[in-house]
């Protein structure tokens, strides 16, 4: 396995720089996931780990040798990309065999690990088929296969579960899930699925514009999100922020509300409130909260998600567990839960509350 570094690495393509100063670094066996919007640079950092792509500047370390300029083969890395890439006219056995066919190893060692790979992924009755006859996800084991063959000293993920069906992404995560513990390898996933980096990562790293935002585990990032952005990135569905005043021993909404924040640090920086739709209660129409319609009702089963219209603030999404009989234009009072909500300053940093005195 491997210890992965990365020393202020950079990437441009001519004057426009894709990543700056990417410090980075990942312990052996650990699962990290890389997220971030479409072209924050995620993928271009995955293939500078591959050797796919070049190092402009920095350091690229696995076990403490510099490897900028050693060859993608010699790297000792396997990547299991967003296409599964198979040889229609190999069967399963075969492509996932491939690598070792090539470099001439020995037949009966080709044999035991495609044996071997296939029994952990689930593929032992399927090794004589083409892919023609498989499923997307049953494919995309094969591909994953491939990469185990190697027995590299890290993987690498670029976006694998995003051609299939929702029913086959849930089965296929599952499945490298089980793979991470039982290889124990390093790895390093590339998503813009927020439920894949919440559920696999040991650690996630948030992406925007090239820079590194935080890097933490899901529940530092969903708990305790280091700027606005990484706070309405997290999560699904997304986070409310509206615009506050600062007051003292807390905040002002713009419909006059005063919310109690007595443990939050810079008040007076205070420009927007950020809160999850989880962390919002329904309650009685006429209590003392804030006033609002619903506008758009979900009822998901498990969930209920409200999109309501407050009088003074506008539009606000809430969560509520279960199935509660809420339809369009039904009057609704919602309160924040104040301990979980999240402050922000005119530069989108989140201002930090120390609840250590908190009741």
């Amino acid at each position: 396995m491997a210890r992965i570094e990365l020393k202020n690495i950079a990437k441009s393509y001519g004057t426009v720089e894709v990543l700056r100063n990417i410090d980075l670094d990942i312990q052996d066996g650990e699962f990290v996931v890389l997220v971030g919007p479409s072209g924050c640079g995620k993928s271009t950092l995955l293939r500078m780990i591959a050797g796919l792509e070049p190092i402009t500047s920095g350091a690229f370390e696995i076990d403490g040798k510099r490897m900028n300029d050693v060859r993608p083969r010699d790297r000792d890395i396997a990547m299991v990309f967003q296409s599964y890439a198979l040889y229609p006219h190999m069967d399963v056995a075969r492509n996932m065999g491939f690598s070792m066919e090539i470099r001439r190893d020995a037949a009966e060692m080709r044999k035991s690990r495609v044996a071997e790979a296939g029994k952990t992924l689930g593929l032992s009755k399927l090794l004589r088929r083409l892919p023609k006859e498989l499923s997307g996800g049953q494919r995309q084991r094969v591909a994953m296969g491939r990469a185990i063959i190697r027995d590299p000293r890290a993987f690498l993920f670029d976006e694998p579960l995003s051609n299939l069906d929702a029913a086959l992404r849930v089965e296929m995560r599952l499945e490298i899930a089980r793979l991470h513990q039982k290889l124990k390898a390093t790895m390093i996933y590339v998503t813009h699925d927020q439920v894949e980096a919440l559920t696999l990562a040991d650690r996630i790293v948030v992406l925007d514009s090239g820079d590194i935002q935080q890097v933490g585990s899901p529940l530092d990032l969903y708990e305790r999100p280091a700027n606005k952005f990484v706070a309405q990135f997290i999560g699904s569905p997304t986070m409310n922020v509206v615009p506050v005043s600062a007051a003292s021993g807390g905040v002002i909404l713009a419909d006059g509300t005063f919310l109690a924040l007595p443990h939050l640090d810079d008040t007076g920086l205070a420009v927007e409130l950020g809160i999850r739709p989880e962390h919002i209660d329904v309650v009685d129409p006429d209590a003392d909260a804030l006033a609002a319609v619903a506008d758009v009702v979900e009822h998901l089963g498990s969930d209920t998600n409200i999109y309501a219209l407050v009088e003074g603030l506008g539009p606000i999404m809430v969560r509520v567990h279960g199935n509660i009989p809420a339809k369009p234009g039904d009057r609704l009072g919602l309160r924040i839960q104040a301990p979980n909500a999240h402050v922000f300053s005119a530069d989108g940093r989140t201002l930090q509350r120390d609840m250590t005195g908190a009741a």
